[in-house]
């Protein structure tokens, strides 16, 4: 009996979840992901549920705010995630990934709130050593539209099995307009294990930003 196919099978699996603990915005299906973004600037809470291995339906609360506090804006929407592509290598993978939301927000701008989407992208390539990822989204709302645009690169340490925490060095850059319109450089320790992640750092200006993933 040859055993090679069924090896190479579970090995593949393998690295697939650890790819999608690394960088999906999603987990396998019938999981549960929860995602925290903490920074002075923006704040966000979210959950979902994947219905399926491609699609996942969930909800997030955010806020984005000024440096000098003078503007602020927070949003809540039931998000969309759907696996557009996936493309397993070797000893990769990449993936598209469409993220979209429907609700309000409001500000201090203007009065009352407003229907709000949030159409996205994300796209990322990551092997067990490094990882690069680029998105963007969209915050429309009739007179308050704002984008987020991010990219990433990072590397781990070293090699660990599967079952073992991994430490990597991630470094951001991430614009968002309703903060500025320069973009804003955070060099990251995260923590990687199958089912979560933690990200702690501080941005180019010392403002510290915490970040977590747990997938169950």
């Amino acid at each position: 009996m040859n055993l090679l196919p069924k090896i190479s099978g579970v090995m593949l699996t393998l690295f697939g979840l650890a790819g999608q603990s690394y960088a999906a915005p999603m987990g396998f299906k019938n999981s549960w992901m929860f995602m925290g973004d903490f920074s002075k600037t923006y704040q966000e809470f979210s959950f979902n549920y994947a219905t399926t291995a491609n699609d996942a339906i969930g909800f997030s609360a955010s806020a984005m705010q000024t440096d000098d506090y003078s503007k602020r804006q927070q949003n809540t929407e039931v998000v969309y995630t759907r696996k557009v592509a996936r493309w397993n290598l070797p000893n990769a993978q990449a993936n598209i990934w469409f993220i979209g939301g429907l609700g309000s927000t409001t500000g201090s701008t203007f009065g009352g709130s407003k229907a709000m989407a949030s159409p996205g992208l994300q796209v990322d390539y990551e092997t067990t050593r490094l990882y690069s990822m680029a998105s963007a989204r969209v915050y429309a709302a009739q007179g308050a539209t704002s984008n987020i645009t991010t990219a990433r690169l990072g590397a781990s340490f070293y090699e660990v099995d599967y079952d073992q925490p991994q430490p990597w060095l991630v470094i951001e850059a991430r614009r968002m307009t309703f903060v500025s319109n320069q973009y804003e450089f955070t060099p990251m320790l995260r923590v990687i294990h199958n089912r979560y992640f933690v990200e702690l750092g501080a941005n180019l200006s010392g403002q510290p930003r915490f970040n977590f993933m747990y997938n169950y």
